[in-house]
């Protein structure tokens, strides 16, 4: 996916990144030492092969004054202390970060190095598993998240943006959700609905907020893209960049575009039904997904209109549920 906020390397560039985390390491001499991976959709990600045989992963933040959304902030930092926070329980298998440099002495932006996980990307075998082993994977996904919501925080909202952060989850989310519209105000975004009939339709459901009242860690972004498998058994969970103190019921599995393995994700995670509150929270966190999806597309220029597409169908059908008698 081409992003403006990815921030490409040269080789030479990278070379002597590697040389300062690796203590004069070099790369291999092989042409395909460095193999850029494109998956993502902020941050430029290569695959390394270390002159001593080592595989390892690369991830370049944007730039310091990339144009992104508020939320997006210091991402890469929350990244890192939400991964080697979370590596302190051995049930979530999240790769080992051997080095994190915010300097900027070696490189324009900041950018870390991580262990290369084993096995293969859940998106692009998904549909090759046997059903049995689907639904295996799945309640692994629904365990797993489960952990990473059991550490908790001392305030509502995001690390890297201290603006957005809060002592009440209802206060915080929708100062998440305002934040959210002043960034497609910046870009003149037009939506299928006004801004203010947006706001309206959270206030509207707000109060189903206030029963959230520890902040949890929220992986936010954990798709399919984001899970290695190996064996019927996820082996690694990257992209803690989006993680903040939240609800967890902010999790992408909670999210209409989890299908027939939402049951089996709940069974995981140890969940069975929603109460009348938690359905409107998660409609209201549809509502945020949504928004993010849309605005961000002119921020970063997409080459496809993917993105722009699935938003706007995840917004209309959120918004007749929040409108709805």
């Amino acid at each position: 996916m081409y992003s403006t906020t990815k921030n490409a390397k040269t080789r030479e560039q990278i070379a002597a990144m590697v040389a300062h985390a690796f203590a004069g390491m070099q790369l291999a001499p092989h042409e395909q030492a460095i193999q850029e991976l494109k998956d993502g959709w902020f941050n430029a990600a290569y695959a390394i092969s270390l002159a001593d045989g080592r595989e390892v992963v690369l991830k370049i933040a944007p730039l310091p004054d990339a144009d992104v959304l508020s939320y997006e902030q210091n991402i890469m930092q929350t990244e890192v202390a939400a991964m080697r926070l979370v590596q302190q329980n051995p049930a979530i298998p999240v790769p080992t970060i051997y080095f994190f440099d915010e300097t900027l002495s070696i490189c324009d932006s900041p950018y870390f190095f991580m262990q290369k996980i084993a096995g293969d990307n859940l998106e692009h075998v998904r549909a090759t598993l046997e059903p049995a082993v689907q639904a295996k994977v799945d309640q692994h996904i629904g365990a797993i998240i489960h952990e990473i919501n059991q550490f908790s925080g001392s305030y509502f909202g995001y690390e890297g943006n201290p603006k957005l952060r809060g002592d009440s989850w209802k206060a915080t989310f929708i100062t998440l959700i305002d934040a959210l519209l002043a960034d497609g105000q910046r870009k003149n975004v037009e939506l299928e609905y006004s801004y203010a009939e947006i706001r309206a339709a959270v206030l509207k459901h707000a109060a189903a907020l206030d029963e959230v009242t520890t902040p949890a860690l929220v992986h936010w972004d954990a798709w399919n893209a984001n899970f290695f498998v190996e064996h019927g058994k996820i082996v690694g969970i990257i992209d803690f960049e989006r993680a903040l103190w939240g609800d967890p019921l902010m999790e992408a599995q909670f999210r209409p575009f989890s299908g027939e393995s939402l049951s089996n994700f709940m069974q995981g995670y140890g969940k069975i039904a929603f109460t009348p509150a938690e359905e409107q929270r998660n409609q209201l966190y549809s509502l945020y997904l949504a928004l993010v999806m849309a605005i961000e597309c002119y921020y970063r220029n997409y080459d496809t209109d993917f993105v722009r597409t699935i938003a706007r169908q995840l917004l209309g059908a959120t918004m007749d549920w929040l409108k709805a008698d």
